[in-house]
C-alpha cells in the first residue's frame, strides 16, 4: 500500500503537467511511449519472453504510428504529407506481420495465429483506444476533458478498493479476480459518479464553464463500468497465462497494462459520449 500511495504522490502531478499544461503534442509522445511499454508488457505475457524480444519492434513501432495517426486526424496537419506517411507506414507494418508468418512458418518459433493477434491488439487496438485520451485532449477545453477518462476510472477503482474492504461479501468473478466483490462494484460505480461532480465543480472553477450535471455523472456512470469490465479483461489474459502481473514499472501498481487497464476501456467511450453530446 505504502508503494501505490508514493506511486500515486509523485505520478498524478507528472500526469497533470503533461496531459494539462503542456502541449498536445506531448500528451501524444506520452501515451505513444505508454503504448510501447504496453506492446512489450502484453507481448511478454502472451506469446513469451523470446517472441517478445523478437517482435517487440514491430508492435512499437505499429504503436507509434497509429497514435500518430490518431494525432494527425483532426485536420491541422492536411496541408502536409504527415497523416498519409503515417496511414502507409501502419498498413505496411500490418502486411509485414503477416509476411513474417509466412516466413516464419515450420521454424523453431514461428509466428501462430494468437501471436499475430496479440501484435495487432499490442500494436493497434491498445493505441486507438488510448488515443481517444488525445482525441480529448485536442478538444477545446481538451485539457481538461482528457482527464474525464482517468478521473471515472481512477475514483471508480479506489472508490471499489475501500468499499469492498468496508463491505465486500459477495464475489463478483471469483475465478477472474477473487478479491473483486459486487459490493466493491457498486462502490466503484458510485465512485465513478461522485469523481465525476467534484471534477465538474474543479473545471468550473478553473473555465467558468459549467459542464451539464446528467452528462457528467451519466460518464462517470459508464467510464467507472467500462473500467471495471477493462479491469477484468486484462486480469483474464493474467490468469490464462499464470502471471501476477504485466510488468514491474510502477511499484505497487505493476505494469502499464495493469495502471491503465480500466482506462484502456473506459476513454473509447468517454470520447464517443463527449463527441455526441453538448456537455
Amino acid at each position: 500500500m505504502k508503494q501505490r500511495v508514493l506511486v500515486a504522490v509523485f505520478g498524478i502531478p507528472l500526469i497533470l503537467a503533461i496531459v494539462v499544461l503542456a502541449p498536445d503534442w506531448a500528451t501524444a509522445v506520452a501515451l505513444a511511449a505508454l503504448c510501447v511499454i504496453g506492446a512489450h508488457e502484453l507481448l511478454n505475457a502472451v506469446c513469451g519472453g523470446e517472441k517478445a524480444r523478437r517482435w517487440f519492434g514491430l508492435a512499437g513501432a505499429m504503436a507509434v504510428f497509429t497514435m500518430l495517426m490518431v494525432y494527425c486526424g483532426d485536420g491541422r496537419f492536411d496541408h502536409t504529407a504527415l497523416p498519409a506517411l503515417a496511414k502507409v507506414f501502419l498498413a505496411a507494418m500490418v502486411v509485414l506481420v503477416f509476411i513474417c508468418a509466412v516466413v516464419e512458418y515450420g521454424t523453431e518459433h514461428p509466428l501462430t495465429f494468437v501471436d499475430i493477434c496479440t501484435i495487432f491488439v499490442s500494436g493497434i487496438a491498445i493505441p486507438l483506444a488510448l488515443g481517444c485520451l488525445l482525441r480529448l485532449r485536442m478538444l477545446p477545453y481538451g485539457s481538461g476533458l482528457v482527464l474525464i477518462p482517468m478521473v471515472a476510472a481512477f475514483c471508480s477503482d479506489s472508490a471499489a478498493l475501500f468499499a469492498g474492504m468496508a463491505f465486500g461479501k459477495h464475489k463478483l468473478a471469483p475465478k477472474v479476480s477473487p478479491k473483486k466483490t459486487v459490493e466493491g462494484a457498486i462502490g466503484g460505480l458510485v465512485g465513478g459518479m461522485v469523481g465525476m461532480i467534484i471534477f465538474r465543480i474543479v473545471f468550473y472553477l478553473c473555465t467558468v464553464h459549467p459542464l451539464h450535471i446528467g452528462w457528467c455523472v451519466l460518464i462517470g456512470l459508464v467510464g467507472a463500468a467500462m473500467g471495471q469490465l477493462g479491469d477484468l479483461s486484462f486480469s483474464v489474459v493474467k490468469r490464462q497465462q499464470g502471471i501476477k502481473d504485466y510488468g514491474r514499472l510502477l511499484p505497487g501498481h505493476g505494469g502499464v497494462l495493469d495502471r491503465f487497464d480500466s482506462v484502456i476501456f473506459a476513454a473509447p467511450v468517454v470520447w464517443l459520449i463527449v463527441s455526441l453530446v453538448t456537455l
